[in-house]
């Protein structure tokens, strides 16, 4: 089996972490002959970056300058959560002021009218899910937080990917089985490249009401399961006990053990996160 080669990058908050995890693992190969590219963030509350909630600014400005340099369309997206206005939140969190600055745009999938439907073969929760045309016609960057969850551990990079789905009233995935509908999901939407912010993290009650931890780190890859396991580790948990990163895994979409780590040693910015019990 090909290892996954992963980045984990300790520095201040600034472009110069997320640049140099960039780098360490080559992501400009995946980008060839890409002409867009959706960076899609987690804003499932308007809080900002510093409580450890939301992405922050930031990381996706680092991420825009290195496309720009390469020609390739930027947009910033998110849709509606249950609780949360996307618009809204990209105001409040200070990342539609940044994306203005450089000229790119933050689109709330929610309101995008050309949709398509897509099938998943051998779904578990899902026979299909409709989606933004654009979604299925640009490489995707999961820009994620490194968070606790408290119905599915973690919530990192495939987790993210659920934010894709236009619908504002997403509680019927979770009625489906939030896991199985995460690991449908990304086996037709899989992300070429996966950021993961820890620049301020969060354990405990996340995905939006945990205690803020000041980790100053940032995790890359390109193998989403491999990226999502070593964010795991870095807080302390077992990845094959998340139940989506697990099935991923089984499902072929990646590595949770055959992993090469770039940068900092993992024993090094390990720390063991407070998290809520739940039942998954």
């Amino acid at each position: 089996m090909v290892v996954s080669r992963i980045a984990i990058v300790r520095g201040e908050r600034g472009h110069q972490p997320v640049l140099k995890a960039l780098d360490l693992i080559g992501y400009g190969k995946a980008f060839i002959g890409c002409k867009r590219a959706l960076i899609k963030v987690n804003f499932i509350t308007t809080k900002t970056w510093d409580t450890g909630a939301t992405t922050d600014p930031m990381v996706v400005e680092a991420i825009i300058k290195w496309l720009k340099k390469q020609s390739i369309e930027v947009l910033v997206v998110e849709s509606d959560a249950s609780v949360t206005n996307a618009d809204e939140a990209f105001r409040v969190t200070g990342m539609k002021e940044m994306c203005e600055r450089n000229g790119v745009e933050c689109l709330n999938l929610r309101h995008v009218r050309s949709r398509v439907s897509i099938d998943i073969s051998n779904g578990e929760a899902l026979k299909n899910i409709s989606v933004p045309s654009l979604v299925r016609d640009s490489v995707i960057i999961s820009a994620s937080k490194l968070k606790t969850h408290t119905s599915t551990k973690v919530t990192l990079g495939m987790k993210n990917m659920f934010g894709l789905l236009p619908d504002k009233l997403k509680m019927k995935y979770h009625l489906k089985g939030i896991s199985k509908v995460i690991t449908d999901i990304n086996t037709v939407l899989k992300p070429t490249l996966t950021v993961i912010d820890g620049f301020v993290a969060m354990e405990g009650n996340g995905p939006s009401n945990g205690t803020p931890v000041k980790m100053d780190l940032i995790i890359v890859g390109e193998d989403p399961v491999a990226t999502d396991a070593t964010g795991c580790r870095v807080m302390g948990i077992d990845p094959h006990e998340v139940s989506h990163i697990r099935r991923a895994y089984e499902r072929g979409l990646g590595n949770i053990d055959d992993i090469q780590i770039l940068g900092e040693k993992l024993e090094d910015v390990t720390r063991k996160f407070n998290r809520v019990s739940n039942p998954f």
